[in-house]
């Protein structure tokens, strides 16, 4: 209620009225918005109370219609509430004029005993008035609210479920008909069905695990929402990792960082899988400022989920790879000018660590025409051919503008697979080059024989050591003030998928025209395009 609270007394209306229970200390039994051009004037909040004249002095007696009239002359606002011993008198008059107003005409009903109270318990959430007097409500309230709150579930979904096909008809739309895209399509689903077994088990760890803080929101656009993965350890403030997943820009989703965030949680580091909008919902400027916007959450707002603010690293994924770069970059370089940066600081990133991402666009496109996405959806995705060095992080550090900004960025460490056909792993080599070139901290780790997929999905579904998650977590806990991660225990992660369905679930993604385009495509990159 919005305004000063305007505690009248009605002594003059005898109907019983029923007071809604936030109010069961003050005494309120009704809320009415006064008329327009009456004399508490349009909008004001009324609070009606029907306590006994002796019982608040300095109250006046008004009736319903004086207060409606607006005859407001005898209405005092008050801070103070009334005195202990006149709420609990005024309580027990309610009380009894409630109890004689239930019975016949006619009869006058006596005050329940008390006896006569312990004979017949109240409602199992029905509280107790002074002097053991109930206030039952209906027994059908829980279920109207159980059914209310199902009834928003059920509308919620219904929502989602109807902009998810909308937003796909779009995206067909703009597909068309194409065979390169409907055998990438046919051979992911292949990919999922294969690696199914592992990935029922995630599903159940991310919606039924304790360690798991869904959907927690960090903006106002509907897919502002960020996952959190707690450890189990609650001693010590824990290192962070801000991750933004991949999915082409098009299908990406915070729950694929569902495995991730699981074998990293396990090692003591609390993971934030960042989700934002994907196209055609919007383009690579929204998933920027969405990215943008969670990592400025996570620096904020982590310290009261047991992370450390001092110790935060920022991960991302194939496309997420790119879009935490940009955001990274942008905001450095606003640092570096007069715009505003408040939200957060590059200076409070420790690390950057991209997995299998690319990062120059102007080298992609063909490469992606070829592969399904085409020419004229990734320009509509990326706003056109003259934004394409505008979102290239190796193309910017190398622009004037922005070279002022490197000193700025954190350590960057990138992680690629020779045989990653997707994205090939040349892309990381140069980007790590240019920043060399600037002075920029940036190591590389290539991994022999290792596919787009290998490094986020299929090594940690095997089980056992993981080379990538264990080089990310030893640069994280080489920082730990306390070298409290020297004593953690880390559990052998246990195989979830058979290894002869892994490495069929990767022939099948990979398949022979891939494999053909990769092998004739890596020639073209070893001389990358630098503008």
């Amino acid at each position: 209620m919005q305004g000063p609270r305007v505690s009248v007394l009605v002594a003059e209306s005898p109907l019983p009225v029923r007071r809604p229970p936030e109010h069961r200390r003050t005494g309120t039994v009704v809320r009415l918005r006064a008329l327009a051009g009456g004399g508490l004037g349009a909008g004001r909040s009324v609070v009606l109370t029907r306590w006994p004249a002796e019982l608040l002095p300095g109250h006046k007696k008004l009736s319903l219609s004086q207060l409606c009239t607006g005859s407001d002359q005898s209405i005092r606002t008050t801070e103070e509430p009334p005195p202990q011993e006149s709420l609990l008198a005024a309580m027990k008059v309610e009380l009894t004029a409630r109890t004689s107003q239930t019975s016949k005409a006619g009869e006058e009903t006596p005050p329940p005993s008390p006896s006569a109270s312990a004979a017949s318990p109240p409602a199992e959430d029905a509280p107790l008035l002074p002097d053991a007097g109930v206030r039952r409500r209906p027994a059908c309230g829980r279920f109207s609210q159980r059914s209310g709150s199902f009834r928003r579930e059920v509308s919620r979904a219904a929502a989602e479920t109807f902009l998810l096909t909308r937003l796909t008809l779009i995206l067909l739309r703009y597909l068309g008909i194409g065979y390169r895209w409907i055998r990438q399509f046919l051979a992911l689903c292949c990919y999922t069905l294969l690696l199914m077994p592992g990935f029922i088990q995630v599903v159940y760890y991310y919606f039924f695990s304790s360690q798991v803080h869904r959907s927690v929101v960090y903006g106002d656009q509907p897919r502002n929402r960020l996952d959190l993965y707690i450890p189990t350890s609650t001693t010590g403030l824990k290192p962070v990792v801000a991750f933004v997943t991949g999915g082409a820009w098009i299908i990406g989703y915070k729950g694929w960082g569902a495995l991730l965030g699981r074998r990293l949680a396990e090692r003591g580091i609390i993971v934030a899988c960042i989700d934002y909008r994907n196209f055609p919902q919007g383009t690579i400027g929204d998933m920027v400022e969405d990215a943008s916007q969670g990592i400025a959450f996570v620096c904020k707002n982590i310290a009261s989920y047991g992370g450390d603010p001092s110790r935060i690293y920022l991960v991302g994924q194939s496309a997420g790879a790119h879009i935490a770069a940009c955001a990274l970059l942008n905001q450095a370089i606003r640092e570096c000018g007069e715009e505003d940066t408040s939200s957060w600081s590059v200076s409070q990133l420790k690390a950057y660590f991209g997995i299998s991402g690319g990062y120059n666009l102007l080298n992609l496109v063909d490469h992606f025409h070829r592969r399904g996405l085409y020419r004229s959806i990734f320009l509509s995705i990326m706003e056109g051919e003259e934004s394409l060095q505008k979102f290239s992080p190796q193309v910017m550090i190398m622009q004037s503008s922005a070279r002022s900004a490197v000193p700025l960025l954190p350590r960057i460490i990138l992680f690629h697979g020779t045989s990653d056909y997707s994205i090939p792993s040349v892309e990381s080599q140069a980007f790590i080059d240019a920043l060399q070139q600037q002075g920029a901290k940036a190591d590389l780790f290539l991994y022999e024989g290792k596919t787009h997929t290998d490094l986020f999905l299929q090594d940690p579904l095997r089980g056992g050591r993981d080379k990538m998650l264990e080089e990310i977590a030893s640069v994280i806990h080489s920082e730990d003030p306390d070298n409290s991660a020297q004593h953690l225990v880390v559990p052998v992660a246990r195989r979830l998928v058979p290894e002869f369905m892994l490495k069929l679930a990767g022939k099948v993604l990979l398949g022979r025209f891939g494999q053909q385009d990769g092998h004739r495509k890596k020639k073209s990159f070893l001389k990358p395009q630098l503008t």
